[in-house]
Formats: C-alpha cells, sequence, structure tokens
C-alpha cells in the first residue's frame, strides 16, 4: 500500500504500508514526508498521527531547507584528495596512539560520517574534510576506537574519552554539521 496526499501545511506526504514496522515511523525527506504504516494501523490513524506531530514536521522541513542550502554552498571534494588526506591523517592518529587496522575505503555516504567492520576495516566518508580539524580528528579516532570495542558500550566511551576528554560532547558537535552528509 502507497498513498500520496497533498497537505497544504508541508507539500506531499507519502504514506508507505510495511509489515514489519512495529509503529509509525515519519521521516522529513527534501521532496516530501515519508511516514511508515505498520500492518495493525489503518491509514486513517496514520494521517491523525501525522496531524499530531504537524508542529514536528514543519520545523524539520525548515532545519532541512536550510541544510540543503548550506550543502549547495560547500565546495567540491574530489575522492583522491580525500583518500590522500584522511588516509595520513588516520595513519598519524593509529600511530600515536597504537591503533591497528586493516583497510580504509573512502566513500560519499549520505548518513554515516564514518563505520568500522569486525574485520578493522574502516570506512570514512570523504565529507569528513568539510568538519574542522578536531572534528575530523574525533570521528578518525572513534573508529580507530571501535577497533578495540566494536559497540557504543560504556567501555567504548570510556576508551574513547582517554584519548578525546568529553568525546560525547564533541560528538554532540557533529550535529550542527549534518547538511555535509545530505
Amino acid at each position: 500500500m502507497e498513498y500520496l496526499v497533498e497537505h497544504p501545511e508541508v507539500g506531499t506526504i507519502k504514506y508507505i504500508g510495511n509489515n514489519r514496522a512495529k509503529r509509525i515511523i515519519i521521516s522529513v525527506k527534501p521532496e516530501f514526508v515519508r511516514v511508515v504504516i505498520p500492518k495493525r494501523q489503518s491509514f486513517k490513524g496514520a494521517q491523525k498521527f501525522v496531524e499530531s506531530r504537524l508542529e514536528w514536521i514543519k520545523k524539520n522541513k525548515a532545519t532541512l531547507q536550510l541544510q540543503t542550502q548550506k550543502k549547495r554552498e560547500l565546495p567540491k571534494i574530489d575522492r583522491d584528495v580525500a583518500r590522500k588526506v584522511l588516509c595520513r591523517r588516520i595513519g598519524e592518529l593509529a600511530q600515536l596512539h597504537n591503533f591497528v587496522y586493516n583497510r580504509i575505503s573512502i566513500r560519499k555516504q549520505k548518513t554515516r560520517w564514518g563505520s568500522c567492520s569486525s574485520k578493522d576495516n574502516i570506512n570514512l566518508n570523504m565529507n569528513l574534510l568539510h568538519l574542522p580539524s578536531e572534528l575530523m580528528d574525533y570521528v578518525l579516532l572513534h573508529e580507530l576506537v571501535h577497533t578495540r570495542v566494536k559497540n557504543h558500550s560504556k567501555d567504548f566511551w570510556d576508551e574513547l574519552d582517554t584519548i578525546v576528554p568529553n568525546s560525547r560532547q564533541v560528538d554532540r558537535r557533529l550535529k550542527d554539521y549534518q547538511y555535509c552528509l545530505i
């Protein structure tokens, strides 16, 4: 089931039925608002829920439009340049803090700054080059710590705090740069 509905205040809303969803999920996209409806919920019930969340949707839509505008103003990044800069810097940080990793991949991702696999392969987003250097280093160190602690448990944050004091506060600062990802 999929319904497209034009809403006078937020534009196009795409309602999508999903048998695996456990609750109604609203996500704001640049072109439309996406609403996932679990099988036990009616379309009317989903519409009512959307109406109850209208202020949240409008706020997030405005934020997304602002982020999209900021994104357009960013300079383009060459993947080869990103590879050289990021590989050199992560190598320096790994050596300085005694980390060992396997491979580095440079990608252009829309939701993540980086990730670390169970085999200690590290994926880095080329858009890290848009961040201030201390935040870029934070992301690189975050992924390097994942070579030792594979989750975001207390042990992970304690380990990261030994290298980046107040790491959770630093992590929250990344939200100011979400527009670099979209």
